[in-house]
């Protein structure tokens, strides 16, 4: 029997487990995300992926998350400078999002001073992604109230520092942080907990699932990878990203050319080149992801595939955490 698990974390975000189910671009499907809210946790929309990947229009894709869950949902906002057309369009979704019962907001890469601002208005919760203290500083000044320590270990947009050191980098900042990065199991899983840290983010782990809807090859290349098939790319975004090891990866290259490398150091440009390499991956991810296209495999996942042996259910997954925890409070 499950036991309600209580802390600040918890209490902002209204769930059960210290669990967040991260927004993924291509993989958070309704589906998923649903699934992971029902267990106790709380899963996160990631807006561009429920639209231009799964074909939902915004205030409807919501609408269909709350038929499959009557548990909180939360919603990623990706605050990089870019387009007007693409931050206006991402004010428009807060807006939705905030008219649809969600409060629990994550914030990735940017200054989210405006969020804060916004779903602060509405008695929601702001988290925000944070590498290093010094993002973590943009953050606090900006009102989050709490940080997601995106460690050495992550998948997606990775860290530098191993998740001991970046907890004791950003305690001093007095609110919930949560461990994002390197959780596949049990054990990851109290063990950032006894570190210090109020939960978890976790990505990876829920591709290979049977909820997430990406294609078997991609599920199967988690299963099969390890920590050191995990490398950094910084031709998908232009900031590294972690991904599997491919052929495909391999041929195209991790580092970004003279061109690129020249746009990415000028303080204006760089969102630029940024936007250009982001449009261009979105279509490749996409495609890779969701088509199973073989001749370009290019999958992002953390080193925590090195935990991950089966395809699972949400259920499955997340019952080990919570009987883990249970025996710990026994």
């Amino acid at each position: 029997m499950s036991q309600a698990f209580s802390n600040q974390f918890t209490q902002h975000a209204n769930i059960e487990l210290p669990l967040i189910g991260g927004a993924m671009y291509p993989c958070s499907n309704p589906e998923l995300v649903a699934a992971i809210s029902n267990t106790g946790g709380i899963g996160i929309v990631q807006p561009v992926s429920l639209t231009y990947v799964y074909g939902y229009e915004f205030r409807a894709g919501l609408r269909y998350i709350k038929t499959l869950t009557n548990k909180p949902i939360g919603m990623n906002v990706l605050i990089e400078q870019s387009s007007k057309t693409y931050q206006n369009r991402m004010r428009h979704w807060i807006d939705i999002a905030l008219q649809e019962g969600v409060r629990f907001f994550v914030t990735s890469l940017g200054k989210p001073d405006w969020v804060v601002d916004r779903v602060h208005a509405e008695n929601g919760i702001v988290y925000h992604d944070v590498t290093e203290k010094k993002w973590a500083e943009k953050g606090m000044q900006a009102g989050v109230d709490g940080l997601i320590a995106v460690n050495n270990r992550a998948g997606g947009h990775a860290g530098q520092h191993p998740p001991e050191t970046l907890y004791h980098t950003l305690t001093e900042f007095n609110v919930p942080l949560i461990c994002a990065g390197g959780i596949a199991d049990p054990l990851d899983f109290l063990a950032a907990l006894q570190t210090g840290y109020a939960g978890v983010q976790m990505g990876t782990r829920f591709i290979a699932s049977h909820e997430c809807q990406v294609n078997a090859a991609y599920k199967q290349a988690i299963v099969n990878a390890k920590s050191t098939d995990i490398v950094l790319s910084e031709r998908i975004t232009g900031v590294p990203v972690s991904v599997i090891n491919t052929p495909y990866i391999t041929h195209m290259g991790l580092t970004a050319g003279p061109l690129a490398r020249w746009m990415l150091r000028g303080k204006k440009r760089k969102h630029v080149m940024r936007a250009i390499y982001t449009f261009k991956s979105m279509w490749q991810l996409k495609r890779a992801s969701i088509r199973e296209n073989r001749q370009q495999d290019f999958w992002q996942a953390g080193k925590s595939v090195e935990q991950i042996t089966s395809i699972d259910t949400v259920d499955d997954i997340v019952s080990s955490f919570q009987d883990a925890l249970n025996k710990t409070r026994a």
